[in-house]
């Protein structure tokens, strides 16, 4: 948009960012609230459910078990999420929506289908529980989507919230069946450590990624819609979830059908391609965003909205960490902050223009992109880049009175 509704003025701004208009602010209080409601609800079912399925014996074995794969699981999506690190209350929210509102909703939607329609075990657990469990997963990408749309800006971002409910997911479901292998009994084998250890050994060591796996079809789907135009924003996240339950019922109907024969075969030749290829596609989208944000911010940059020698800084990793450790002897602590708060305005800005020169920006493109270069002027006098890699000591702050050639979309 070019204009008298453009941001001209950007640069002339006072350091505080303009407040959230009335429908975000809303949409926040909203996702919040119904975030808050949930949460507290599945945490007091799945807590009456862990407390009545096991001893405490068996529960603290469940819990220590099926929390060692988790950090490492989780590393490995936050490494995917360098670029543009979202924020780490909506990451911990990922987190526990599917340890407590997804497994809770599933567990009633299928506690539901066994005494109304009465559906046998293994169909059960081949078709009702992946529709069940990956629709109470996926709802909360697209709460994200509804509410908090801003915070979605690709596939990459799809993929890490959708791993981190399939983490959650899987702790919580672990610590049952690690539980119920330990207590023993019918079905589950003699009971005792070994036991739990068996299924640990399955279960937290050769198919941590299975839950995150599947769910990541969903975020995959949803990531492309926030992208794009027409029928695929709908049809995307659509796709995404069948996928999803059809990797999930192929998983699960390999354990219970034919006596579990075709398992390790479905493990080896379907379940460990997919996660290959999915861990392969996930870092070349994240190599791309390298690219696109070099390309994205360079334009800005041609329009007046920070400089070109910032763009390296603010763009490769090593010279991100390189110039905010600079800014850290340099500065202290607080240009170290001012400095790594510079680098996130800018990414998000990137990603922002990025959409605005593909067409797909949204609606409320010119108010975001208004905050952050109103914030990155504000911040931008206190910046400290270290003196190499092609400028002066300290950059300058862009040169004329504003940003030219029309604005950030």
């Amino acid at each position: 948009m070019s204009g008298a509704g453009g941001l001209g003025h950007a640069h002339a701004a006072s350091p505080a960012p303009p407040p959230l208009t009335g429908r975000r602010r809303n949409g926040n209080v909203l996702f919040t609230l119904v975030l808050s409601v949930l949460m507290l609800l599945g945490a007091v079912v799945m807590a009456l459910v862990l407390v009545a399925s096991s001893a405490p014996a068996g529960l603290v074995i469940g819990v220590v078990l099926a929390a060692l794969p988790v950090g490492p699981v989780i590393g490995a999506f936050l490494w995917l999420d360098r670029y543009e690190p979202e924020p780490v209350r909506l990451l911990l929210s990922a987190f526990g929506w599917g340890a407590v509102v997804a497994t809770a909703g599933a567990l009633l939607l299928q506690t539901l289908d066994r005494f109304v329609l009465g559906t046998a075990e293994n169909w059960s657990a081949a078709i009702v529980a992946p529709i069940t469990e990956e629709a109470a997963k996926g709802l909360f990408i697209l709460l994200l989507l509804w509410w908090r749309r801003h915070e979605i800006d690709g596939i990459l971002d799809g993929i890490v919230y959708a791993g981190l409910v399939g983490v959650g997911f899987a702790f919580t479901e672990n610590i049952l069946y690690l539980g119920s292998a330990y207590m023993g009994g019918d079905g589950v084998g003699p009971g005792g450590l070994g036991s739990a250890i068996g299924v640990f050994v399955v279960r937290g060591v050769f198919s941590p990624f299975a839950h995150p796996l599947f769910t990541t079809f969903i975020g995959v789907g949803v990531g492309y819609a926030v992208t794009h135009r027409g029928a695929a924003r709908v049809l995307a996240p659509l796709l995404g979830y069948v996928l999803a339950v059809a990797a999930h019922a192929l998983w699960n109907g390999s354990a219970f059908f034919a006596g579990g024969q075709y398992f390790v075969l479905t493990y080896l030749f379907a379940m460990v391609p997919a996660f290959l290829m999915l861990a392969v596609f996930a870092t070349w989208a994240r190599s791309r965003e390298a690219t696109m944000l070099t390309r994205a911010l360079q334009d800005a940059a041609a329009r007046g909205y920070l400089g070109q020698a910032e763009v390296p800084w603010l763009v490769r990793l090593p010279a991100r960490r390189a110039s905010r450790a600079y800014a850290l002897r340099a500065g202290g602590p607080t240009a170290e902050r001012v400095m790594r708060d510079y680098q996130q305005e800018a990414i998000e800005l990137g990603f922002l223009h990025d959409r605005y020169l593909r067409g797909t920006a949204p609606v409320d493109f010119a108010e975001r992109g208004t905050v952050m270069v109103q914030r990155m002027a504000a911040l931008r006098p206190h910046v400290l880049f270290p003196p190499v890699a092609g400028g002066p000591a300290a950059f300058p702050p862009p040169s004329g009175s504003g940003p030219r050639g029309g604005p950030v979309r």
